[in-house]
């Protein structure tokens, strides 16, 4: 073997390295950069004093839950089998879904008091990660929430969170299964959009 040749093998070899190692620390990444959005979102949320702060922080905080929160995912994941009854409205039905969702977290801003999220264990497989929280100091016991993500271009993104053993996905799926029994994909959206716009 050439020395010329046995240079490129070592070159490649470092490259794949390299590519591993970046590869793990990603992974390795999950919670951090759970923690930083949850920590940016509670910066937010203790400025806020009356429903007119909440408008006034609606589109930051939105911008904050896209950047870890994977609606199209959420939203796929919890029409289920009757996602690919959409027939080219998939896109109508994720900006109908994250509204909703959005409506629904903005009405509930205004009962924040000062609560903590504890960070417990993460679990990795590949690109599937789970994070253990626990939300803390408010009234009662605290609240487990268990985030669901998958690895995309570098960010963990959350497709489900598990409150206190309920799925957040599996609940809207039980939801929206008894709404299409009397009710079509189209009506379905035009509720969600209802919702989100209901004050």
């Amino acid at each position: 073997m050439s020395l010329k040749f046995r240079y490129l093998n070592f070159g490649l070899m470092v490259l794949v390295l390299l590519l591993t190692l970046a590869s793990n620390a990603a992974a390795a990444s999950a919670k951090e950069q759970l923690q930083g959005t949850i920590d940016r979102i509670i910066e937010v949320l203790r400025t806020i004093r009356s429903p007119e702060d909440i408008e006034k922080n609606r589109s930051a905080l939105r911008q904050i839950l896209l950047t870890r929160f994977d609606f199209a995912e959420m939203a796929q994941k919890s029409l289920g089998n009757r996602w690919k009854d959409l027939s080219g409205k998939e896109q109508e039905f994720v900006s109908a879904f994250t509204d909703f969702i959005e409506h629904s977290y903005m009405s509930t801003l205004g009962s924040y008091r000062g609560e903590k999220v504890v960070y417990d264990r993460d679990r990795m497989d590949g690109d599937s990660a789970e994070v253990d929280t626990r939300v803390v100091g408010g009234q009662g016991d605290p609240i487990k929430i268990e985030y669901k993500l998958n690895l995309k271009d570098g960010q963990w993104m959350v497709y489900d969170a598990v409150i206190d053993d309920v799925s957040l996905v599996a609940n809207y799926r039980s939801q929206f299964t008894r709404v299409l029994q009397t009710a079509s994909l189209g009506q379905l959206i035009q509720n969600l959009r209802s919702k989100a716009s209901s004050r």
